[in-house]
């Protein structure tokens, strides 16, 4: 029987699919309909960012009392949050098809984007180069630390530091401060909400079904 979150991360998902491409829009000077994308290019980084910071959490907590199941809670919440990056990574190259002319420009926040992605891959190359479990656990947990301040620091600092196209960066303005009108806060709030429960949903999945294999591998 599925609890109350998951059947609420099912509707506001599928609300926010129907409604995304429903609903109107403001008339923007070049975003103009590509502005649907904020419905879900946002909520899945955003998404990335919770999970990602509940894996920083569990990392710590191994190191604190060497339970390996912390360890699984954090690995798996960082194979969901790559897996949310990357899908936030296409839709945000598509919107800058579409408003800046090419998938990909030169700005420091796509750049620190594309850094702090290969920073969270070298770490799923770590773990698969180490056998046993508690070492691999613990390199991961320590470099998990490292690796989580890099990424706040290429995503949320240096993009803040010098100019940027990416909105709420470099001087330029979010879009909450000029366009997000109150139709598509209706829309978008939820969306957040939506895709941050059916993260954690896939993450609660995978972490059982990693329960059960080592389960298994243990009789």
């Amino acid at each position: 029987m599925l609890r109350w979150w998951k059947i609420l991360a099912i509707l506001l998902v599928g609300y926010t699919i129907v409604a995304g491409f429903l609903f109107p829009v403001p008339s923007l000077d070049i975003l103009n309909e590509t502005i649907r994308n904020l419905y879900f290019h946002v909520p899945m980084w955003f998404s990335m960012m919770i999970l990602l910071t509940i894996s920083l959490v569990y990392s710590i907590r191994y190191l604190s009392s060497n339970n390996i199941d912390h360890d699984n809670i954090s690995n798996q919440a960082i194979n969901v949050g790559l897996l949310l990056g990357t899908l936030g990574l296409l839709t945000g190259m598509i919107w800058a098809k579409y408003t800046w002319g090419a998938y990909w420009v030169n700005d420091p926040k796509l750049n620190g984007v594309a850094i702090s992605m290969l920073i969270y891959l070298a770490y799923l190359i770590l773990r698969s180069s180490v056998e046993d479990e508690h070492k691999k656990a613990k390199l991961s947990a320590v470099y998990n630390i490292f690796a989580y301040v890099m990424f706040m620091v290429f995503i949320n600092v240096l993009p803040r530091m010098t100019d940027s196209l990416h909105p709420g960066n470099g001087g330029n303005p979010a879009f909450s401060s000029y366009d997000l009108d109150s139709n598509m806060r209706l829309i978008f709030y939820p969306a957040v909400i939506g895709w941050t429960l059916l993260a954690l949903w896939i993450v609660e999945l995978k972490i059982r079904m990693k329960r059960i294999t080592q389960k298994l591998e243990d009789e």
